[in-house]
C-alpha cells in the first residue's frame, strides 16, 4: 500500500551525474537551476524532436544537441516550459553546429522555471553518458536491495532465535531511526517499537499522530505497508505496518525493508493465530472431556496444571458462554481472535482461569478458581462482563444480533466442576432467546432445560397450541398483540401495577387487555394452575417454533 505522498524515486542526483566521467569530459557549465542539482535522475533520455516532452514521464536527464529547440525565442521558451512542466530532472545541451552558446530566451526561461540547464563545451558520446548514469542508477537500486535484504536476514534470524513481532519491529525501527507500529486493518494499535523524537515513548507518538486520526492519511513521508492475511490470492489485509518520519526522513530503502518485514510478519501472525487457536481448542477439549466424564476428577488436576491452570484447593466455578447463530467467529477474525480478546478481558477479573473454545458447538467453556464460594455472584458479574467485552473486541457483536448467553454453574471441587460444566453447557443452549441478562444461574433454568430436551416431542407442541394458541392467532391478525402483555404479567407474578409500569399502560387499559386474554383463552388468570400452565407454554414456544 503506497503512502498518501508520492513515493521517493530511486536514482542519482543531477550533481552526481555531472561528476561522472562522461559528462565531466564535456566541460559542463551550469546556466540555470544551480540550486536544484539535488534533483533525482530517474533515467536518461536523448532526443532532437520539438515535442520530446510528450515522450517523457518525469525525472529524466535529457541530452540534446539543440536541433529540436526551435530557431525563434518563442519556440525555445515553449520547449523549456513544457519540459519543466513534465518534471524532468535537468536539460543538458551539447554546443556545436546548432549553438555556439545557448540563447538568452532559453536560459532565462529555465531560470524562471527552476529547471537545471547545463551546456557542454565539448562533444561527448551520448551513449557513454547514458551507460554510465544507468549503471549508477542500477547500482543504487542494488545497494538499496542489499540493505533491505540485510534487514530481512536479521528479522529472520530473530525469529529463528525465538523472537516474535516485537523483535521484528525493533529491528525495523533501528534501521529506519523512527518509531514503527503494527495496527489492525481497522486502525487499532497492536505493537509499537522505537523511540519518538527526543526519546519520547512511541505510544505517545502514535496517540498524537494516528490514534485520533486512524481514518485519515498519515503524515507526509510516512510508510504504510499492508501485512497480508487469509491465504494466497485473497487480497485480505491482516494488519498494517506504519513507519512515521518523526526523527528523520524516510527513504526508499525503508519502504523496501518494511515490505520485506511485512512478509515475515504475515507468517508470524498466521503461525501465532494457528498456535493460539490450537491451544484454545485443546483447553476446550479438556473441559468438554471433563464435562462428559472422559476425564476423572482424580486425573483432572494434573492435566489442568499442564494447561497452566493451578487453582490449588479453591472452589471451582464452571461458566459457559454460548454464541448465538448470528455471531460468527469466522466473520470476526476466527476463534483465535475471540479467545485472545476474552483472555485479555478476563485477566482483569483477578482469579485463575482456564479458558477454552468449542467451535463445533459454538461454546466458550471456562473454569475459575474462587477464593471462597461467597464471592460466586461477584465473580460471575465480572466474568460475564469480560466475556461480552471480549466478543465485542473480537468484532463479532453486531447491531441486531442475538447477544451471547452466559450461564454460571455451582462452585465446588473437580467432581462438581464436571457436572457443572455439562449442566451449564446444555442450559446455555436452552437459554438462547431468553430475555437478555448479564448471566444466568444454571439452577434457575432447569425448567427451560427440560422443555428444550422435549422440543421435538409432538406432545409439547400440542400443549403450547392448547394453552396459548388462541392468543397467537389473535396476534397474527389483530392489534395490539396480547402475548407480550401476558408474558409481562406472568413475569411480575400477577402484580398489575408493576406490569402496567413496564408496559407503559394505564391501569384501565391493562385491565381491559387481561380481560380480553381471559376471554380468548377461556380461563381465569388468577387461578394458580392456569398461571403455571401459561408460564410453561410461553417458555416452551421458544423451542417448538
Amino acid at each position: 500500500m503506497d503512502t498518501p505522498s508520492a513515493p521517493q524515486p530511486t536514482g542519482i542526483t543531477v550533481q552526481r551525474a555531472l561528476e561522472l566521467p562522461g559528462l565531466r569530459s564535456g566541460l559542463p557549465e551550469i546556466l540555470a537551476g544551480a540550486d536544484r542539482l539535488h534533483r533525482t535522475v530517474r533515467w536518461v533520455h536523448a532526443g532532437e524532436v520539438p515535442n520530446i516532452a510528450s515522450l517523457l514521464k518525469g525525472g529524466e536527464l535529457l541530452l540534446t544537441t539543440g536541433y529540436g529547440l526551435g530557431t525563434r525565442p518563442a519556440e525555445q521558451r515553449v520547449f523549456v516550459r513544457t519540459l519543466a512542466e513534465r518534471g524532468i530532472a535537468a536539460l543538458v545541451v551539447e554546443l556545436g553546429p546548432r549553438f555556439a552558446r545557448l540563447p538568452a530566451a532559453l536560459v532565462d526561461t529555465a531560470r524562471a522555471a527552476g529547471l537545471p540547464l547545463v551546456q557542454l563545451h565539448r562533444e561527448v558520446p551520448f551513449v557513454t553518458v547514458t551507460e554510465e548514469i544507468h549503471t549508477e542508477i542500477v547500482n543504487g537500486h542494488y545497494a538499496l536491495l542489499q540493505r533491505a535484504e540485510e534487514v530481512h536476514r536479521r528479522c529472520t534470524q530473530a525469529l529463528l532465535g525465538g523472537g516474535g513481532v516485537p523483535q521484528v519491529l525493533g529491528i525495523l525501527a533501528d534501521f529506519g531511526d523512527n518509531p514503527v507500529f503494527l495496527e489492525t486493518a481497522d486502525g487499532r494499535l497492536l505493537y509499537a517499537a522505537g523511540p519518538g523524537p527526543e526519546g519520547a515513548d512511541p505510544l505517545q507518538v502514535w496517540e498524537g499522530l494516528r490514534g485520533p486520526h486512524k481514518d485519515a492519511p498519515p503524515p507526509a513521508g510516512s510508510v504504510l505497508v499492508d501485512v497480508p492475511g487469509g491465504g494466497p490470492g485473497t487480497g485480505s489485509v491482516r494488519a498494517r505496518l506504519v513507519m512515521l518520519p518523526v526523527r528523520s526522513p524516510l527513504a526508499p530503502v525503508h519502504r523496501m525493508a518494511a515490505e520485506r518485514a511485512a512478509g515475515i510478519l504475515a507468517v508470524v501472525l498466521m503461525q501465532a493465530r494457528q498456535e493460539e487457536e490450537l491451544a484454545a481448542r485443546g483447553r476446550g477439549d479438556f473441559l468438554t472431556d471433563l464435562a462428559e466424564g472422559r476425564i476423572t476428577a482424580e486425573d483432572a488436576p494434573a492435566q489442568a496444571r499442564v494447561l497452566g491452570f493451578k487453582p490449588g484447593a479453591s472452589p471451582l466455578l464452571p461458566v459457559v458462554m454460548r454464541l448465538g447463530d448470528s455471531l460468527s467467529p469466522a466473520a470476526g477474525g476466527g476463534w483465535a481472535v475471540l479467545a485472545r480478546a476474552v483472555a485479555e478481558e478476563l485477566a482483569a477479573v483477578g482469579v485463575p482461569v482456564l479458558l477454552g473454545v468449542r467451535p463445533v458447538e459454538g461454546r466458550v467453556p471456562l473454569l475459575l478458581g474462587l477464593r471462597s464460594e461467597s464471592e460466586r455472584a461477584a465473580v460471575a458479574d465480572r466474568v460475564a462482563a469480560a466475556l461480552r467485552a471480549g466478543v465485542e473486541r473480537a468484532g463479532m457483536q453486531r447491531p441486531g444480533a442475538q447477544p451471547p448467553v452466559v450461564v454460571v454453574g455451582v462452585a465446588g471441587g473437580w467432581a462438581a466442576a464436571s457436572a457443572g460444566l455439562r449442566h451449564a453447557a446444555e442450559t446455555a443452549t436452552a437459554a438462547q432467546g431468553l430475555t437478555d441478562r448479564p448471566w444466568y444461574d444454571a439452577r434457575r433454568l432447569d425448567i427451560d432445560l427440560l422443555l428444550w430436551r422435549l422440543r421435538d416431542h409432538p406432545d409439547l407442541a400440542a400443549f403450547v397450541d392448547r394453552a396459548i394458541g388462541p392468543l397467537r392467532d389473535h396476534d397474527n391478525r389483530s392489534r395490539p398483540p396480547l402475548l407480550p402483555t401476558l408474558e409481562t404479567y406472568l413475569a411480575h407474578a400477577g402484580r398489575k401495577a408493576e406490569t402496567a409500569r413496564e408496559l407503559h399502560l394505564n391501569r384501565q387499559t391493562l385491565y381491559n387487555r387481561l380481560a380480553r386474554i381471559g376471554e380468548l383463552l377461556g380461563t381465569d388468570l388468577d387461578d394458580p394452575q392456569t398461571v403455571l400452565a401459561l408460564s410453561l407454554a410461553l417458555r416452551a414456544r421458544r423451542h417448538t417454533g
